[in-house]
């Protein structure tokens, strides 16, 4: 736990995409511990082609409630990240309560495995999880400052060769989830290209199986063990620890967060364009090492 009136990101402000619950909240909730006020938003409520079902309203006032018990201020807006108007929306609401931008973590994405009808469930997850990022991120820029730090959440599967090819065309929202992830890391490395000059950062992580709603999810459930018609987590949680190098199933939203706050406290204010893994060694099992 820090303390805001002395805290790593002390007087920031903070825009967060996805912080209703999960990771989102979570990366909002440390944040704000650390000193920075925030801008909240998602889209609470739910899309067709997903197969779990997202946050609600009451999840969203519930992070608004946590952030003020830390001491800061929050501003909670509900907005769909793939409509870059409700975006540009939310953040200017936020920004007529606080003075300025310094932090944007462009949390929120969706995982469309096996989603119906398939090709709507490719375009619902390209839409929220790479355009939905981009939106955030270019929304944000007119209004960032010197220092600022720009984070984006990839994922380590999208840096695996784990695309299934052999049967194309038959899981177009799981390929989706890959491309969108691999795509994230790309413009993120072009675009800290271009900020740095401006002193402004710009950084991906990447997080392994995250104890989140999105992972404890029959879908998900389901990626794991395909050999059955209906997994329960109890079916698939052993199989979850295929992914990590350490002998864990998953990381908690936590292990995320201190992530997120470093990448956007002064303590990296010299570190940008990076893609950090937060995968308990994950990429070490597929990749000999690369310098």
């Amino acid at each position: 736990m820090g303390d805001g009136a002395h805290g790593r990101v002390r007087g920031k402000v903070a825009f967060v995409t996805g912080a209703a619950r999960g990771q989102g909240r979570s990366h909002a909730v440390r944040l704000a511990e650390e000193g920075a006020d925030i801008i909240a938003v998602d889209l609470c409520c739910d899309i067709d082609t997903i197969g779990y079902s997202m946050a609600a309203p009451e999840d969203l006032d519930e992070t608004a409630r946590l952030v003020e018990k830390t001491g800061q201020a929050v501003v909670a807006a509900r907005a769909d990240v793939r409509d870059a108007a409700q975006l540009r929306d939310a953040l200017e609401t936020g920004l007529a309560e606080f003075d300025g931008l310094d932090i944007v973590v462009a949390q929120a994405g969706v995982a469309g495995m096996k989603g119906e009808p398939p090709l709507q469930a490719w375009c619902d997850v390209i839409n929220t999880n790479l355009i939905g990022t981009i939106n955030a991120i270019q929304v944000a820029l007119p209004h960032l400052r010197t220092g600022a730090s720009i984070i984006a959440t990839g994922s380590t599967a999208a840096l695996m060769d784990t695309g299934k090819k052999d049967v194309p065309g038959n899981d177009p929202g799981g390929m989706a989830y890959v491309h969108s992830k691999r795509a994230i890391a790309h413009y993120v490395h072009d675009l800290a290209t271009e900020l740095a000059p401006l002193g402004i950062r710009a950084n991906v992580v990447h997080p392994t199986n995250t104890n989140t709603p999105m992972l404890q999810s029959e879908p998900m459930y389901r990626s794991f063990r395909p050999d059955l018609e209906h997994p329960t987590r109890a079916d698939a949680e052993p199989v979850f620890g295929v992914q990590q190098a350490m002998r864990i199933p998953y990381v908690e939203p936590e292990d995320i967060s201190n992530a997120v706050l470093w990448l956007a406290s002064d303590e990296a204010r010299y570190v940008t364009g990076m893609q950090l893994r937060v995968d308990a060694g994950g990429y070490l099992k597929w990749y000999d090492y690369q310098n």
